[in-house]
């Protein structure tokens, strides 16, 4: 059992760094995302001339927004419907729990390996319509493999947390709950 929490220890260090950066990139991309649409606010409907990047730019940042799911998956801030859990007995409740994220574990490797063929797929190897990144000779089309990155980038995260999550039960139902490193502020989810 010690290695077992070795391990659960040595994921949820990686883990909490890697979440502690998705965090930062949401709060970045979440920024840019109001002040784009601000400005095409103000372009489409001040200056009666609607720019053609802003929505397309708001969409690629939307979509690396996903990147902040897996800290509310880690931190139990999905909505869940746990009435039947908590009227089961305590070591019941944890297997289905268990069965639960497994089931969830196995849906994340089917979502990466999409994420992954929307990376590398046909779709991947075209281009954005209106969003252009600078290179040495001049400007290019920003490619929508990267748009679609994030899919794949979030899937990777949420499934690295999932296993976090099942191998954390794991020792809860060993009884060594309390060996367990404590989750920052999962203390504040759901509190009443």
């Amino acid at each position: 059992m010690g290695g077992l929490l070795t391990i659960i220890r040595t994921l949820g260090a990686v883990n909490a760094g890697a979440l502690a950066v998705g965090r930062w990139v949401g709060i970045a991309c979440m920024a840019l995302m109001v002040v784009f649409i601000l400005v095409q606010v103000f372009w489409r409907y001040v200056l009666n001339n609607p720019l053609p990047w802003p929505e397309e730019a708001a969409r690629f940042l939307m979509l690396w927004l996903m990147v902040v799911a897996p800290t509310a998956l880690r931190r139990g801030g999905f909505v869940a419907i746990d009435m039947i859990q908590l009227a089961l007995p305590r070591f019941v409740g944890g297997v289905l729990n268990l069965i639960l994220l497994l089931l969830a574990l196995l849906v994340l490797v089917f979502a990466v390996r999409i994420g992954w063929s929307e990376v590398t797929g046909f779709s991947g190897r075209f281009a954005t319509s209106s969003l252009y990144y600078p290179t040495v000779d001049g400007w290019e089309k920003v490619p929508r493999s990267w748009m679609m990155a994030s899919l794949l980038v979030g899937f990777i995260m949420l499934t690295s947390v999932a296993v976090e999550l099942i191998l954390r039960q794991i020792a809860v139902l060993a009884g060594r709950a309390d060996d367990l490193p404590v989750i920052p502020e999962t203390e504040m989810v759901g509190a009443e």
